[in-house]
């Protein structure tokens, strides 16, 4: 059988887009022969939809977009992911389902049988699950049709199962001769590898084909990576599509005979060029399904704002973006010289304010009701919310999306300043720690000096005084970036920190850094998720709790 992929990169909502980009999909397969279309999870609407489920016309919006794409199928059959409406009296009013399109209607329905309800998942919100998986019939052949979750059931995070049953099993007792996964799996740094592994497995349990479809695209802080994979009975690798890329692809899958060849994994991607990939289309799509072309960086001179800006040039064009340095009466002249140096090796508008006269006109006014009080960080802080004040202002008046530049790390301990370097529409390398930023770096100049080799080797400094530098009050940021990911991203308590080595004083600190600085990653901006548990909405510390562990 000759199935063709639509591995598209909808906008959530936009129906009328979705739609265009479907039947454009939908026609170009059938042109190279194939003989069913398959789409990715949701494909009508977007995922993830959210609450706009629960608006009083979003699921019935769907349902006639999906009968209007319908219209348009022929002897071909279309199998397209999309919204259903509930009929029952009782339970949630839809279902994640998917729509089997042929001769000009909706033949077929199937219901999702698992909904996600860890990390960023929160599908039980708004849908009912199915009792089972949906067998179609079709062209001599019986097809099971799962979506996304529905075949994860043994691969749920942590040590105990979330689901009561698998309905791929269960597939595999009622005979099927190829199992379709219609997916929306979002991506983070080492997800490929398990995903790929995963679909090669249900081949050889199955013994039957798997053909996974993936949506791509940056929908809000979520970046879905494609990589559509198709296997054959025996866990043989046929294909797999591009990587953050829109491809529609037609592949022959061999029915029903199965293949006794062993697993053929896909060789991975380097993981920095990963993680390059992914924010650079995370970048670009929640700029342009937010309706911006432009963006703007304040250029520090650090490797921060530097990566960012590189990013933001991979995304949206060096005529799009434009860097500002903002120096104030103790930046230094490499911090200026670095960040004029990597505008000119970016190709960018490269402008400077000096903030030095504004900070001095709030001191004064501040002065008297400040007076006998020592200078402190409140002083240090009206730097970065004078550049806040004046990013804002150009982001205003050029239409330009203002892009943040903390890091991981930083945000974590609550190393930024609120309405000052957090303002702004994306954090773009929010997820990634510092570490991870240094080596990044060093693989964008891994051909030429992109970012300038003085903003790699010095010392980082957000240049709150004279000499200041970053590790006057954090760990070396190797010891803090491992001491973080045991605690933020494991759940480790402060005992078992230091039983893996790290000292008291430190742990003790530094866990004392990230709970009390919840309240300011619930004011910051959108970040992109590269990781498994990302500051957002995968992760929800209450902001006011006692609880130490």
């Amino acid at each position: 059988m000759r199935i063709g992929l639509a591995q598209i990169n909808p906008t959530v909502g936009d129906l009328s887009g979705n739609l265009r980009r479907l039947l454009a999909a939908y026609r170009d397969l059938i042109a190279a022969g194939a003989e069913l279309v398959v789409t990715p999870e949701l494909a009508v609407c977007g995922y993830p939809p959210r609450d706009l489920l629960l608006r009083t016309r979003f699921v019935t919006d769907v349902e006639n977009a999906t009968a209007e794409l319908a219209a348009t199928t022929t002897d071909i059959p279309l199998l397209v992911g999309t919204v259903i409406a509930n009929p029952g009296t009782t339970g949630r009013r839809a279902f994640n389902a998917a729509a089997f399109c042929h001769h000009g209607r909706v033949q077929q329905l199937a219901k999702k049988c698992l909904l996600p309800t860890y990390d960023v998942f929160d599908e039980d919100r708004y849908f009912e699950p199915a009792d089972a998986p949906a067998v179609i019939a079709w062209a001599g052949h019986r097809i099971g049709v799962t979506i996304c979750e529905d075949i994860w059931a043994n691969q749920s995070p942590g040590d105990q199962r979330l689901h009561r049953f698998d309905p791929v099993a269960q597939l595999k007792d009622e005979g099927v001769d190829l199992i379709i996964n219609l997916s929306a799996s979002p991506w983070y740094a080492g997800k490929a590898g398990v995903r790929e592994r995963l679909v090669l497995d249900l081949a050889t349990e199955t013994g039957v084909p798997v053909v996974y479809c993936n949506a791509i695209g940056g929908n809000d802080e979520l970046i879905f990576d494609g990589r559509s994979l198709v296997a054959a009975p025996g866990g043989r690798l046929i294909a797999t599509l591009a990587p953050f890329a829109e491809d529609c692809r037609v592949i022959e899958i061999p029915l029903p005979a199965p293949s006794s060849s062993l697993p053929a994994p896909s060789a991975p991607l380097d993981p920095l060029a990963d993680i390059h990939a992914a924010l650079v289309l995370g970048l670009r799509d929640y700029a342009h399904k937010s309706g911006f072309t432009r963006a703007l960086v304040a250029l520090s001179g650090g490797i921060d704002s530097a990566l960012v800006a590189e990013l933001a040039v991979a995304a949206l064009g060096a005529e799009n973006v434009i860097g500002v340095s903002l120096p104030s009466a103790i930046s230094s002249q490499h911090s200026r010289d670095d960040a004029r140096a990597l505008a000119a090796n970016l190709g960018i508008r490269f402008e400077t304010i000096a903030i030095a006269d504004t900070v001095a006109s709030a001191e004064a006014a501040l002065g008297p009701i400040f007076a006998g009080r020592a200078p402190d960080v409140t002083e240090e802080n009206l730097q970065a919310r004078t550049r806040g004040v004046i990013m804002m202002a150009l982001s205003n008046k050029f239409g330009a999306l203002l892009l943040t530049t903390g890091n991981k790390s930083e945000i974590a301990v609550g190393y930024c300043t609120l309405y000052g370097d957090m303002c702004g529409g994306l954090a773009v390398i929010s997820d990634l720690f510092k570490t991870q930023v240094y080596a990044l770096c060093r693989w964008i100049n891994r051909e030429r000096e992109i970012i300038p080799v003085n903003t790699i080797e010095k010392p980082p400094s957000a240049e709150l005084r004279p000499g200041q530098v970053d590790q006057d009050s954090l760990p070396p940021y190797d010891e803090l970036d491992a001491l973080l990911t045991g605690y933020v991203e494991e759940g480790l308590s402060r005992d078992e920190l230091i039983a893996r080595g790290f000292a008291q004083t430190v742990v003790r600190d530094i866990c004392r850094k990230v709970d009390l600085n919840e309240y300011k990653r619930k004011q910051a901006a959108p970040g992109l998720k590269i990781t498994p548990l990302a500051f957002g909405v995968g992760r929800r510390i209450p902001i006011v709790q006692k609880y130490v562990g």
